[in-house]
């Protein structure tokens, strides 16, 4: 497994894990502890893990978490995903920079998103699963999402928004975010 910073995102790293195939399939590690703390990450501090399953177009995000934040690793477990961080950490050299990458079942790469960083995604095939192992556990008081469609973010997504939640169909602007943080 080769861990590589992403550029876009100060303290992001991509894992690309080596997958071993043969005629029945593939097997490959998606964790490594030792490869977490060579680039400075505990591998200890992830206390949930959990999955979603997504049909070709849903979209889910951009979801952050207010308070401390929340760090994750993300990986497509099955399927393909077009993933998206926003850097969204003040004081981060980054700061508003907007990184998006593929995801496949396929290479299981996965990407370590830092506290404070938003984070969404689209399945691009028929089913797509995504695994999060999450620093923190969950509190629904503290979750912020971020209109998948802002201008200001003038994300990509490669497919029209088929399917997705009340909260993020209903999501407001980045600026709108912001505001109600300053006061």
């Amino acid at each position: 497994m080769k861990a590589t910073e992403v550029p876009a995102i100060a303290g992001a790293f991509m894992f690309r894990p080596t997958p071993y195939a043969d005629e029945r399939g593939f097997f490959c590690r998606t964790f490594d502890a030792d490869v977490l703390r060579s680039v400075g990450l505990d591998p200890n501090a992830f206390v949930q893990h959990s999955v979603s399953r997504s049909a070709k177009g849903v979209l889910r995000g951009l979801h952050l978490r207010s308070g401390a934040g929340e760090a994750k690793l993300v990986r497509c477990s099955y399927g393909e995903v077009f993933d998206v961080v926003v850097d969204l950490r003040p004081d981060s050299p980054t700061y508003r920079n907007v990184a998006f990458f593929e995801l496949s079942g396929e290479t299981q790469v996965s990407v370590y998103i830092p506290a404070g960083c938003a984070h969404g995604f689209q399945a691009l095939t028929e089913t797509a699963d995504v695994s999060y192992r999450i620093d923190r556990p969950h509190d629904p008081a503290e979750d912020v999402t971020i209109a998948f469609d802002d201008p200001e973010l003038a994300i990509p997504w490669p497919l029209p928004a088929l399917s997705m939640s009340k909260r993020d169909r209903e999501a407001p602007s980045l600026a709108e975010i912001l505001r109600h943080e300053e006061n």
